[in-house]
């Protein structure tokens, strides 16, 4: 099969396409024949070489793929040879087949095309996860999501606006504030014009948010804590600016805040079988029915995956990138 090599840390022409060996599934797995891929920035952490994968994973770049079935292993039982998937993986999806547990595997929602379907797993399972297991969210409750333009925030947003929260969110610059409030937020604010605590404090005369999801950390840190409600959540994912910052934590025992956050690679198949339940039967039926679509900001070929890489780098999309391995699935 042809995948993605990663021939040394560094930037995105360390991505070279090779050929390698088919994998096998091994028990409870399926062997998954990859449509799309999508790309994600724990990918471009695991070209750098900053984001090992977890013992038993596979060493090839990308965790989300759609696709069929083309193998079954030995106690997978779901799935028929041909069924079209879309899967978390937990590794090996920049290739043209990739062996994933059967339970981390759902159904093509019905209306989407298999390139959009790869764009669903590894931010659906995060934002569920995070926002609705960690931290949450109710219906009626203010919701803030920071980077909302990028494949996270563009979940999140929808994620939140469909289970009936009040979604605020930061981006940079006026059209993606638009396209963002297309899609549900209540209020966009573009954070290199305007103090993103002000105007939703204002927002909420003075409460304050219930829940916020961060990935941008370093000053955003301390000014999630002055923003954040009374029994207010907030989740970080990652930290674009940074996770060593000095923070006062006299706020936090004040407005009795819960301050977390995860990572989803390394969590058991049990967790994510968990996750993956929970979004076919509350997330999947509002995707049937069109309130929720993936987002696509661009379609690279699997060969040139280091232009998705620079892409994704450059912070100028909207939405997901997504890796065509096949073009007609």
């Amino acid at each position: 099969m042809r995948f993605i090599d990663v021939e040394r840390p560094g930037g995105p022409d360390v991505l070279v396409l090779r050929e390698g060996v088919r994998p096998e599934p091994t028990w409870g797995e399926v062997l998954v024949r990859v449509a799309a891929a999508g790309v994600n920035r724990p990918d471009i952490m695991q070209r750098e070489g900053r984001y090992p994968p977890p013992p038993g994973a596979s060493p090839v770049l990308g965790l989300e793929v759609a696709g069929t079935v083309e193998a079954l292993g030995e106690g997978a039982c779901r799935f028929g040879r041909g069924d079209p998937v879309c899967a978390l993986t937990n590794g090996g999806g920049y290739a043209e087949y990739v062996s994933v547990p059967e339970s981390q595997c759902l159904p093509v929602p019905k209306g989407l095309s298999l390139e959009e379907a790869a764009a669903l797993p590894e931010t659906c399972f995060t934002v569920w996860s995070n926002v609705f297991d960690r931290a949450g969210l109710k219906e009626g409750e203010t919701f803030l999501v920071h980077g909302g333009a990028g494949g996270i925030g563009t979940t999140a947003i929808q994620m939140g606006d469909i289970f009936g929260a009040r979604v605020f969110t930061t981006v940079g610059g006026d059209e993606k504030c638009r396209i963002c409030e297309k899609l549900g937020a209540d209020m966009a604010v573009d954070y290199r014009s305007k103090d993103f605590v002000d105007v939703f404090r204002n927002a909420t005369k003075g409460r304050g948010v219930d829940v916020i999801l961060d990935m941008v950390g370093g000053g955003y840190i301390q000014k999630n804590i002055r923003l954040a409600a009374v029994d207010g959540r907030i989740v970080n994912i990652a930290y674009l600016q940074g996770s060593c910052v000095e923070v006062d934590f006299m706020q936090v025992m004040i407005k009795r805040l819960i301050l977390t956050g995860s990572t989803l690679r390394a969590r058991s198949r049990e967790d994510k079988a968990r996750i993956a339940s929970a979004l076919e039967s509350r997330l999947w039926p509002f995707v049937e029915e069109g309130r929720f679509r993936p987002i696509i900001a661009a379609r690279f070929p699997l060969a040139e995956a280091a232009e998705a890489h620079r892409l994704m780098e450059s912070r100028e999309h909207v939405g997901k990138i997504i890796l065509v391995v096949r073009e007609k699935a």
